[in-house]
């Protein structure tokens, strides 16, 4: 890569999503056993909105995940409603963190993309809530869903624009290839991982995907996979060739 630049990892932020202590629940920078407890509490959440979905989980439920007494419950949340969009924004914090950190020292846009992708398929493997619940707050939480998929977005775009006037992306409208590549990203781990219940995208998968997404980057990416030469996250100490992702034509 012939541009000098520092690529910020895409779809990063901070943990930014505080609750208002307005509304009687304990902020997160609270600390000691009241943290431990809301931790507790949300987790417990997260896994019985995944199991029983928004309808069929109660906060009784929850609390008996949680091993906590559900007057307890009250001290944090006042509504199933509260907690279950306090579980969206926390997966948003989670993953977003995950892909930063996973996309951390990358000196391309393209290998930012390349971990970026790979730190979020290994959270959607270790926290399948993440579109289970997700898809629920479509109708429980409008508000919620929309929030968590503009955040996204917005910790991308700054990364894409950098990129593009490095030259490592053709130039464009960031926004635009920001909610196109996370549809890639949705539609892959929906496809490989939720549907089938792997452990992780395929490898020929991952790779036939980098290379969809280095033609789309265009810029000083485009020459960087020549088809089929793509570098999946299982396998990125390997030096695959054209016979790993070949098709059949049918």
């Amino acid at each position: 890569m012939a541009s000098d630049f520092t690529v910020r990892p895409g779809a990063s932020g901070p943990p930014d999503l505080v609750r208002d202590e307005s509304k009687g629940a304990v902020t997160q920078s609270s600390k000691g056993k009241g943290a431990r407890t809301r931790r507790k509490l949300v987790d417990a959440a997260e896994e019985v909105f995944n199991t029983y979905g928004y309808y069929d989980a109660s906060i009784v439920k929850i609390t008996e995940a949680a091993s906590v007494a559900q007057g307890t419950f009250y001290v944090y949340f006042r509504s199933k409603k509260e907690i279950f969009d306090e579980v969206v924004a926390d997966l948003n914090r989670r993953v977003r963190h995950a892909m930063s950190e996973a996309a951390r020292g990358a000196t391309s846009r393209l290998e930012a993309e390349r971990l970026g992708f790979a730190g979020f398929f290994r959270f959607t493997t270790e926290h399948p809530a993440l579109y289970r619940v997700i898809r629920q707050a479509e109708f429980v939480s409008p508000g919620a869903l929309r929030n968590h998929y503009e955040k996204v977005a917005e910790g991308y775009i700054a990364p894409l624009r950098e990129a593009m006037d490095a030259g490592d992306v053709t130039p464009g409208d960031p926004m635009i290839l920001a909610w196109l590549l996370m549809a890639i990203g949705e539609s892959v781990g929906l496809r490989w991982i939720i549907w089938d219940e792997a452990k992780a995208v395929p490898p020929e998968v991952f790779d036939e995907m980098m290379v969809i997404i280095a033609r789309m980057l265009g810029g000083e990416t485009s020459g960087t996979y020549n088809e089929g030469t793509a570098v999946s996250p299982t396998r990125h100490d390997e030096s695959p060739t054209g016979d790993d992702t070949a098709t059949d034509a049918d």
